[in-house]
């Protein structure tokens, strides 16, 4: 186990600085050694231990992550569980194995990390946005999901462990390493969330 943690946050599109932020507390409430850094090539990521993929465009973090040689080494260090990713709304689109109907239109190319179908818009646009208070496995007590235009897993098999749901409907997986959430946990003020991915990371090496 290392003593000191470097968690990146792809800092191609999305809520980067609040990640940064929620890191940083996160490692200070569990009185643990980390740094939390923007990722914006293949040299900032190849020093990370692991890397939270923000909310955004899915189809454009997908484009940029191929523009900038990053999205072959991401793909492969995850598919090994060498590089655990945190991935919320956007970034849980990307980490699905297989996309819906949307994903195949506009061509985004999936990390195919964990075993699970994305609907990429299942809850609506921007205006449908809304927050409640969710229950997962993980956790003693309820946690603050932001939605906005989040997608939901489907069809969630293999290696892949359903940990929250919202009226039926799967917001959050882990597998491995990996933990992907519909939600925005980085905009509440709560780093429960990301202190749990952190543990997960440790466990890891």
């Amino acid at each position: 186990m290392r003593n000191f943690l470097k968690i990146g946050v792809l800092g191609l599109q999305g809520a980067v600085s609040e990640h940064v932020s929620m890191f940083e507390k996160a490692f200070a409430r569990q009185k643990l050694s980390g740094q939390a850094v923007v990722v914006r090539s293949l040299e900032d990521l190849k020093q990370c231990d692991a890397l939270a993929i923000p909310g955004g465009e899915s189809t454009t973090i997908s484009r940029l992550l191929v523009r900038d040689s990053m999205f072959d080494f991401l793909s492969s260090h995850a598919q090994a569980n060498n590089l655990p990713i945190l991935g919320t709304c956007a970034g849980m689109v990307l980490l699905a194995k297989q996309g819906d109907k949307q994903v195949e239109k506009t061509k985004t190319r999936l990390l195919e990390v964990m075993d699970f179908k994305v609907d990429r818009n299942f809850f609506g646009g921007q205006c449908e946005s809304f927050e409640v208070p969710l229950k997962l496995s993980f956790l003693s007590y309820s946690f603050p999901g932001i939605f906005i235009r989040s997608p939901v897993a489907e069809n969630v098999r293999g290696g892949a462990k359903t940990v929250c749901r919202h009226n039926g409907a799967v917001v959050g997986v882990e597998q491995g390493p990996h933990l992907a959430v519909s939600f925005h946990p980085e905009l509440s003020n709560d780093s429960r969330i990301h202190e749990y991915f952190i543990k997960k990371v440790l466990e890891s090496k």
